[in-house]
């Protein structure tokens, strides 16, 4: 059995049991109850969550059938506690990434979940690779065509191949893997 974390994770696959807990002393479970509410970065849908008590602790358990419901992608989350009918506080805000669920399609379905920073960097290895580099721009029947230049596209890459650099690094940390920086001292 997977460890319950007792903070809200980075990123959860729809399609499985979310789980997690907080222990707030000064909102304990059973006097206030607390809440989360999930917007997409793009999209117009998202999902609430009520946690649970479990003596004092507020605990998130939502069923897997409950989270194949959820649309992969960003989103946004605010968390807050109610006690009674009157007081109400934000307790803390942040980000999840929801992961598709690769169960919902057949094993010969595509599924392009690269990072923005991936498909970027892909598109614009092959646009360099593809067009002459002779040809800055062209006319055909009046529709005049201008490409990006070389030298702009040259410094995309670069900016791309950091931000991929900087996730394949959090996605080691985040595995337990290291980042592959070393740090070195002297005694």
């Amino acid at each position: 059995m997977a460890d319950i974390p007792d903070y809200e994770p980075a990123s959860l696959r729809d399609g499985d049991t979310w789980r997690w807990t907080r222990n707030l002393a000064d909102y304990p479970a059973g006097t206030w109850t607390l809440k989360y509410r999930f917007k997409h970065a793009t999209l117009a849908t998202g999902f609430e969550i009520v946690a649970t008590n479990v003596a004092t602790v507020h605990t998130v358990n939502v069923a897997a059938a409950t989270t194949a419901g959820y649309t992969a992608g960003a989103y946004t989350w605010v968390a807050w506690v109610e006690g009674g009918s009157v007081e109400v506080y934000t307790i803390g805000q942040g980000s999840m990434t929801v992961l598709p669920d690769y169960r919902n399609s057949t094993v010969t379905d595509a599924l392009d979940d690269r990072t923005h920073a991936r498909k970027m960097l892909t598109a614009i290895e092959a646009w360099l690779e593809s067009r002459d580099p002779g040809v800055a721009e062209y006319e055909i029947a009046g529709r005049r065509m201008k490409y990006i230049p070389t030298a702009e596209l040259v410094k995309l890459h670069s900016r791309y191949t950091t931000m991929l650099a900087a996730e394949t690094n959090a996605a080691k940390v985040a595995q337990g893997l290291g980042g592959g920086r070393k740090i070195q001292f002297r005694i």
